[in-house]
């Protein structure tokens, strides 16, 4: 079992900047690809990023390429995703997620969620 717990989301002007933290623990929860999905009012969910387990590969969404990075701290057991120049319709539920097939669209595991609204 993987357990994980989202952090740092809130309210950021447009143009702005924020980094959401994703604690992870349980078994084996190192040699999984980590990434974050987020889902908009009446909007499907999106796939954001994901980094593989290795580290050595990254996965973007066309539509945060360039703006936003993915990087995971082994020691930490934490993956980050660093926004930037954030716009008003990245405004979204933000989710962790852990899994050989979370590039594919489909992890085992996913965190509860983090709000991010972006104000324009």
């Amino acid at each position: 079992q993987v357990q994980l717990v989202e952090s740092g989301g809130g309210l950021v002007q447009a143009g702005g900047s924020l980094r959401l933290s994703c604690a992870v623990s349980g078994r084996t929860s190192s040699s999984y690809t980590m990434g974050y999905f987020r889902r908009a009012p009446v909007k499907e969910r999106e796939f954001v990023a994901a980094v593989s387990a290795t580290g050595h590969r990254t996965y973007y969404g066309d539509s945060v390429k360039g703006r936003f990075t993915i990087s995971r701290d082994y020691a930490k057991n934490t993956v980050y995703l660093q926004m930037n120049s954030l716009k008003p319709e990245d405004t979204a539920v933000y989710y962790c997620a852990a899994g050989p097939e979370t590039v594919a669209g489909s992890p085992d595991y996913w965190g509860h969620g983090t709000q991010v609204t972006v104000s324009s």
